[in-house]
């Protein structure tokens, strides 16, 4: 994920820089001290310090700052920018639950604001970049896909819904690969049934990733193993039909040709090679 975690950073700060941040950017308040950030004070002081941490990229500090905006001053108009921003803030230290924990605060209270689709955003990137590695339990990785869904459902035509359908692409790609780790797994063991069934749930659920070539000519592999040639072979021709420039295709067509004699006569009249 490091690679797809560089592009999104990159596509993050575009976006961010186009979100409502800017209505944060208002007051000329008094500086405040870090060792009196937590202090009673008036609420424009108290945003303009947080403002000011995060500036210098103290990002922790400035989601607590701007958190206790929210506390000391509630009903405010502040308070209200500032769950945005901790939100931001707390999402630039890694600090994702925090930052999905502020933007839902935000849109509890303000469900229609003209910000909202800002808070989903930043609720969809906080799961997004919490996605585990493929040998890892991918419960964030469903969670990332529910949340960047609803964002598209709700906000279509906006740019974080643009930006949100791309990482839907990238997190199926990663269940996918999930998957396919586990259905080599089985294969490896001589589980093939078990290994069939994963490779399955690839062409069936997630046949638009880059992982559906090679779960095709896994199930070419295990078809073979179990003795069932005919359905190698209509794998194979599966396979060609619509991948016939891969090397899966490729290396199935070689599998099926020393296993099925006749295999490249029946793969021709079933839309292969």
């Amino acid at each position: 994920m490091d690679r797809q975690h560089t592009r999104f950073n990159r596509s993050a700060l575009v976006l961010l820089a186009l979100a409502p941040l800017a209505l944060a950017a208002c007051s000329n308040g008094g500086k405040a001290k870090k060792d009196q950030s937590y202090l009673a004070q008036d609420v424009e002081t108290l945003y303009s310090a947080a403002r000011e941490t995060l500036a210098k990229r103290q990002y922790r500090l400035a989601g607590a700052q701007f958190d206790e905006v929210e506390r000391q001053h509630p009903y405010s108009v502040w308070a209200r920018r500032a769950q945005l921003m901790s939100s931001f803030a707390y999402y630039a230290a890694g600090e994702y639950q925090e930052a999905i924990g502020a933007a839902q605060r935000f849109l509890s209270l303000h469900p229609g604001s003209r910000e909202a689709p800002y808070a989903y955003y930043m609720v969809a990137l906080s799961h997004y970049n919490q996605i585990m590695p493929v040998n890892k339990d991918q419960k964030t990785t469903q969670q990332a896909l529910d949340s960047l869904g609803e964002l598209i459902r709700r906000y279509p035509n906006t740019d974080y819904a643009a930006d949100a359908r791309l990482k839907i692409d990238l997190a199926r790609d990663h269940l996918a690969g999930k998957e396919m780790e586990i259905g080599r797994f089985y294969q490896s063991q001589g589980l093939y049934l078990a290994a069939i069934i994963r490779f399955r749930t690839v062409i069936e659920k997630f046949d638009t990733t880059s992982h559906a070539p090679e779960a095709l000519h896994r199930l070419v592999e295990s078809y073979l193993a179990m003795g069932i040639p005919e359905e190698a072979t209509k794998s194979a021709a599966v396979l060609g039909n619509n991948y016939p420039e891969s090397k899966w295709y490729e290396r199935s067509y070689k599998l099926i040709g020393r296993w099925v004699p006749d295999a490249p006569k029946k793969m021709a009249n079933q839309g292969g090679q």
